[in-house]
This record gives C-alpha cells, sequence and structure tokens, in this order.
C-alpha cells in the first residue's frame, strides 16, 4: 500500500472513512501526521469552496494528470465522470484540450503551474483574464494546481498506491487515469 509503515489509528479511520466505506490508503499514510491530514483537509477545502465545482475538478485532473499521480487523477477524473461528463468525455480530457476556451486555458494554466510555476507569465495570467477569469478566479486555479501538488507529491513520496475501489471504474477511465503508480490491489 506504502513505502512506509503507518500507526494504526482507529478514530482517524473512523473519521475519514470514504462513502463506499472503506478507508483510503492516503488516510493510513497521513495517520503518522494526522495535524497535517487535518491541515490539507482545511486548506483544500478553502480552496475548493472559493471556485466553481467543475472548474476546480478540470484544474485539479490537469494537474494530477501532469505530474504523473495515478490517485488524484483518479479521484477527480471519477468526480468528473460522476457529475459534470461522462466517462469518455474524461478520458479525452487526458490527452486533448478541452473544447471550450475558458476550460482549455484553465487546464493548460494549472499543468504549467504544477510542473514549472515559475514559467508562469504575465501573458498566461493576461490570457486567462481576456477569456473573462478575474484575478480571483486565476489565483484559485493556481491555488488548486499548486496544493495538488502538495497532495500528489506526498502520496507518490510515500508509494501510497490509489484504492483498490478504483478497479469499479469502466476500463477505459481507469486506464487513463492511471498515468503513474497502478492501483493497490490487496
Amino acid at each position: 500500500m506504502a513505502f512506509i509503515s503507518t500507526p494504526d489509528d482507529p478514530a482517524l479511520f473512523a473519521a475519514n472513512r470514504a462513502a463506499a466505506g472503506h478507508v483510503p490508503n492516503f488516510v493510513h499514510t497521513f495517520a503518522a501526521r494526522p495535524a497535517v491530514y487535518e491541515a490539507w483537509k482545511q486548506l483544500n477545502g478553502a480552496i475548493k469552496e472559493s471556485m466553481d465545482l467543475r472548474r476546480y475538478e478540470l484544474a485539479t485532473l490537469a494537474a494530477a494528470t501532469a505530474l504523473k499521480s495515478s490517485y488524484c487523477s483518479l479521484a477527480h477524473g471519477q468526480v468528473l465522470a460522476d457529475k459534470f461528463y461522462t466517462a469518455e468525455e474524461v478520458v479525452a480530457l487526458v490527452d486533448e484540450p478541452p473544447n471550450d476556451p475558458v476550460d482549455r486555458a484553465v487546464m493548460a494554466f494549472a499543468r504549467k503551474i504544477a510542473l514549472a510555476a515559475d514559467t508562469a507569465t504575465q501573458a498566461d495570467v493576461d490570457g486567462l483574464k481576456a477569456l473573462g477569469l478575474t484575478d480571483a478566479d486565476v489565483l484559485d486555479v493556481a491555488l488548486a494546481a499548486a496544493a495538488r501538488a502538495f497532495f500528489s507529491k506526498t502520496l507518490d513520496a510515500t508509494g501510497t498506491q490509489p484504492d483498490e475501489a478504483f478497479n469499479g471504474l469502466p476500463d477505459s477511465l481507469r486506464t487513463a487515469l492511471t498515468v503513474g503508480r497502478p492501483i493497490y490491489s490487496g
């Protein structure tokens, strides 16, 4: 499940059980540092609450796939497939820019921030603003991508594999979103 051993924390596990009834593998990883996990939930929640959910998920998927994080790509691709797109449309988002120019620009900017934030330019921001994003919207996309980098890199650095439950996704979706570590099979 991970490269590191972590403590058994029944209270943490009970409080963070997924809707499907299992304790996500990332919760096991963060059992060694529950205060960091609680701070992550607060930070991520604050970022997410300031954004349109679909835009948040698109930016997060873009950052996660750029970072080769299977765990985060699977989780956020699943949300997009459940709430906004068909599975095949999400599969296409992994390799092809969306048709909508705003979505395309948001995803490109999120990828850039995740991989090389130091290369972001005024022209990148101006391009987003020309499409109707406000300064706060641009900041939200940058925050979503930067936060995803923290979480994705922590999971990959510790060898935390995506939950076995992701095997229940449609084959094409699961395959497209498994961009790094394989799904855990216990």
